[in-house]
């Protein structure tokens, strides 16, 4: 027998997409506040940049890069008492966003740093030399000059966020991923795993398509 459908309830799988877009909006948008100074930190902080420290970038990459290898779900597990501690639940939506964050900014912020270190070196030599602070270079000159790669970072950041929604399924966080192992996998309800799975995808080529035209609009050609 083929697939019917007949187990995909509209309203669930509205409520289920509704509560992934809320988890994947919030924590994208801690995951910049944070991933973005921090990256700029690692930048700044490395050898032969602004702010070169040498400690304090062993210890900071150290930590980023432990947070980083750590599989998602295993982190989500040791997050538990945490993100009680900070948001009352480790369950849900709610409880579904602080392990999320934590995840997914170390990540980025990698990859912020990898984009500030393709500005060439002369622009920001250049600033010096006109007396500029740290900040205003900073604002003015490393931020601008690597917006292209910044955007780009967003964008690998949110679709690896959309995995980590469906992951957080896992330990009752609500959404798709949810949906999906209560009723695709402990219920057999292929449809209904079906139906996640496409959406899903959705999502990803949307926020794809919409980050590359971001990228290219804001490219110097």
């Amino acid at each position: 027998m083929g697939l019917t459908f007949e187990n995909v309830d509209l309203t669930e799988i509205g409520q289920a997409t509704l509560d992934t877009l809320t988890m994947l909006g919030f924590s994208t948008l801690f995951t910049v506040l944070i991933g973005l100074p921090l990256g700029v930190l690692l930048f700044l902080t490395s050898k032969g940049q602004l702010l070169e420290n040498r400690a304090f970038y062993a210890i900071a990459s150290f930590v980023v890069n432990v947070l980083r290898s750590v599989p998602f779900i295993i982190l989500m597990i040791m997050l538990i008492p945490l993100t009680k501690v900070l948001v009352g639940t480790s369950l849900g939506v709610k409880g579904a966003i602080p392990p999320l964050v934590i995840g997914a900014a170390p990540f980025f912020a990698r990859l912020v740093e990898t984009s500030l270190r393709e500005v060439d070196r002369g622009v920001i030599e250049a600033a010096q030399s006109m007396g500029a602070s740290n900040w205003q270079i900073i604002w003015n000159v490393l931020l601008p000059e690597s917006r292209p790669g910044l955007i780009a970072g967003i964008t690998i950041t949110t679709v690896a966020l959309v995995s980590y929604t469906a992951m957080s399924g896992v330990i009752g966080g609500g959404g798709l991923g949810d949906l999906a192992i209560r009723y695709g996998y402990q219920r057999f309800q292929t449809d209904v795993m079906v139906v996640t799975v496409v959406i899903l995808l959705v999502l990803v080529q949307i926020l794809q398509t919409l980050g590359d035209r971001l990228v290219i609009r804001f490219s110097r050609k």
